[in-house]
């Protein structure tokens, strides 16, 4: 990189990359696509990988892979759920973001990855991150895999894209298919961490794969990011934990093992609060055990919402204050709605969608009031109307 691409970059870090792009006549000294590629990863990673933003001299890759690289929080919880070890393997790279936080815990740590560009751009960045133990590694993960020795931990980031850049969601489908070495990969690790796609159904993806310690379901702000499953050969039940990370550092966590739990029978229109479980516990469908463990029950099997005559500071979602419930009967919709002219709407299982229920009731969007319409059992079409709580 010459001296006025380095210039260019640090004199325009925060503008619009697209108005940048309109200048390329006016800078032919500087390598424009470069510069630009640069200043744009820079502006995405201040949000999503605030600690390397701040380290000067960074480089970062193309837009793609920007996109799919981990976030620092789901990258973090990662370095948090392994053990510590002698030796370490990433056999699909990419940025090297999940491999730049796990690598800490080992000895020796290789980075693998086929294209070349991504594997300039890690050797650099490890140096910056003072990563001594790092080797970066140009080769196919798979056939690194064939003749590596054994390993205590092996990591593994399926790509979720086929040859046309369509996404991929099951396993099988990801390069590399993971299934199809999974023998081999047993016999050579103590652990293998898999990254999937959130969209995937765990339950079938460990019956995929043939065995798994525990399950990791993430989510950032509610959202649900990452599939993470650790595969340990035993026969001890799987761990299910369910975590949303928040950015301002606070974290929900519900964990249980995956057996069936048998929830309480409740009357339900007469509780006083109402709770909505987070995404990764929406991503789990672990709702018998929800119930079981919080007393709570729930309003429907399809509904996924929860009531009970007790406020509960720990349960892993939102939390609401139950004001009136009404059915969709006319005189008590008007009754139960007089004093409302705003409300945040939201339906489960329910036969409207959000814009045609906010015109049927003739309110406007915000406020502090939060009304989840849903079918109970036996109870029909309900409108919960609730405060929420913190």
């Amino acid at each position: 990189m010459n001296k006025a691409t380095k210039d260019f970059i640090r004199e325009h870090a925060d503008a619009d990359v697209r108005q940048l792009a309109l200048q390329a006549k006016n800078t032919p000294e500087v390598d424009l696509t470069y510069a630009l590629e640069q200043i744009a990863g820079r502006q995405k990673a201040k949000s999503k990988l605030p600690t390397l933003a701040k380290i000067d001299g960074m480089v970062y890759p193309p837009h793609i892979s920007m996109e799919q690289c981990s976030s620092e929080l789901t990258a973090k919880y990662k370095e948090e759920i392994v053990s510590s070890g002698n030796c370490f393997v990433d056999l699909t790279g990419g940025f090297g973001v999940d491999f730049s936080f796990i690598a800490k815990k080992f000895k020796h740590a290789a980075y693998v990855e086929h294209q070349k560009h991504l594997c300039a751009i890690a050797s650099e960045n490890f140096r910056l991150l003072g990563l001594d133990n790092a080797e970066v590694i140009n080769a196919d993960g798979i056939e690194y895999l064939h003749q590596m020795d054994h390993m205590d931990l092996v990591f593994i980031d399926p790509a979720r894209r086929d040859d046309h850049g369509g996404r991929t969601y099951g396993i099988a489908d990801c390069t590399p298919n993971v299934l199809e070495v999974m023998d081999e990969l047993m016999q050579k690790t103590d652990m293998l961490l898999l990254k999937l796609s959130p969209m995937l159904d765990w339950r079938k993806a460990v019956r995929d794969l043939g065995a798994a310690s525990d399950v990791h379901i993430v989510s950032v702000d509610n959202e649900c990011k990452e599939l993470l499953i650790r595969v340990k050969y035993d026969e001890q039940p799987i761990k299910v934990v369910c975590v949303n990370l928040h950015s301002n550092g606070e974290r929900e966590f519900f964990e249980f093992n995956d057996k069936e739990s048998t929830p309480m029978r409740q009357d339900i229109l007469s509780k006083t609060y109402l709770f909505e479980p987070n995404a990764s516990i929406m991503k789990a469908g672990c709702f018998d055990e929800i119930q079981a463990r919080f007393h709570v029950a729930q309003l429907d099997n399809n509904s996924h919402l929860f009531v009970s005559d007790y406020e509960i500071p720990d349960f892993p979602g939102r939390r609401f204050k139950i004001e009136h419930v009404t059915s969709m009967n006319k005189r008590e919709l008007k009754e139960a709605l007089a004093d409302i002219n705003r409300a945040n709407i939201a339906v489960r299982n329910f036969p409207l969608s959000v814009a045609e229920l906010r015109k049927k009731l003739k309110l406007k969007d915000g406020g502090d009031v939060f009304i989840f319409a849903t079918t109970v059992a036996k109870e029909g079409h309900q409108l919960f109307i609730c405060r929420k709580i913190g």
